[in-house]
């Protein structure tokens, strides 16, 4: 159920509502944008009479919430969520944030050189995996912390931000002085332990769409890391698996535009992951930008084609510059700014 309390609403009533909820039954979870504080009630609320609510002093409106995820719909936060960083990123806001660097860690020289360039180009953040979920157990694995560690000094010497991957429960804690944002995999989307304890965590999420999952599966997995109150939740389309074998997934574009008005949590596009193919990135990444996305995730490297891993779909950094030219007027012409 969710409550929209008066514009003008005293905390003394906003209160008052809250431990009406509470004795209801229902855990409240709340929100306060620049005008009005909306109250999410999470629970059995099918039983609940209503109207004894919207009769309380300072409550505007009342209405139960028909889908299955309650935190993430956008009747939570109507006026969309923006998550704030340390250098005045925003995520959700008119600007779109490029996430850009290698998909595997490999060593200080290039690391260091990425961060040089995608600072320069323009990008935010510095991505690389530091701990690597590959199919094949023989596959190169990642550097482990002490990469990370090169990834966090590569990136604040250069002003970025590090987005890296969490794959277990157990790395959060390691993990937590190096990053400024954890993001979990697709494969990881219905780790749904993994998800609760992220929700305890005072740190922004990037969550990968699954590989076959469905949009709505997506918002409910967000809702597992929201309900534990951490309500700082970026979402990403990756691409998912369809019958078409030309690409390595079937990037939906389509889902970005549908994710906006389900959901008021912002979205990102990753085309490396949504293509597998370097040639198909860039129209992938301006595509996205024209749809809405918030942001981009991109795999480059000084090496692109010796990359340690996904070196099929990353691009070359002079690549990335380009790129990042191109999206500039992109996001211009649908009033935003990269």
């Amino acid at each position: 159920m969710i409550v929209a309390m008066q514009e003008k609403a005293t905390e003394e009533q906003i209160d008052f509502v809250i431990e009406a909820m509470v004795e209801a039954g229902v855990g409240v979870h709340r929100t306060t944008g620049a005008t009005q504080t909306i109250l999410a009630g999470v629970g059995p609320t099918a039983n609940i009479d209503l109207t004894k609510f919207e009769l309380l002093p300072g409550v505007l409106h009342v209405h139960r919430i028909s889908s299955p995820y309650k935190l993430a719909g956008r009747s939570f936060r109507p006026e969309g969520t923006v998550v704030e960083f340390p250098n005045r990123v925003k995520l959700g806001s008119t600007q779109v944030v490029v996430m850009a660097g290698p998909c595997s860690i490999e060593n200080e020289d290039q690391i260091a050189e990425t961060a040089k360039r995608v600072k320069a180009a323009g990008g935010s953040f510095l991505r690389g995996g530091a701990f690597k979920p590959r199919s094949s157990p023989y596959a190169f694995q990642g550097m482990g912390l002490p990469g990370l560690k090169l990834m966090y000094e590569a990136a604040r010497q250069n002003g970025l931000l590090v987005v890296s991957e969490v794959m277990e429960i157990s790395q959060i804690e390691a993990m937590l002085p190096y990053v400024d944002c954890f993001q979990v995999g697709a494969r990881n989307m219905q780790n749904f332990n993994l998800l609760r304890e992220l929700g305890t965590v005072r740190k922004p999420v990037l969550l990968k769409r699954g590989i076959a999952a469905t949009i709505e599966e997506l918002l409910l997995s967000s809702e597992y890391i929201m309900s534990g109150g951490n309500y700082d939740v970026v979402l990403c389309e990756r691409g998912i698996r369809t019958y078409e074998t030309a690409t390595r997934n079937t990037m939906d574009i389509s889902a970005i535009p549908v994710v906006k008005k389900l959901s008021h949590l912002p979205i990102v596009g990753d085309p490396s992951h949504g293509t597998g193919h370097r040639e198909m990135v860039a129209p992938m990444a301006k595509a996205a930008v024209a749809a809405g996305a918030d942001g981009i995730l991109v795999e480059v490297h000084p090496n692109a084609d010796k990359a340690a891993s996904d070196a099929m779909q990353t691009l070359y950094l002079d690549q990335f510059e380009k790129l990042m030219g191109e999206l500039r007027v992109i996001a211009e012409a649908v009033g935003r700014v990269l």
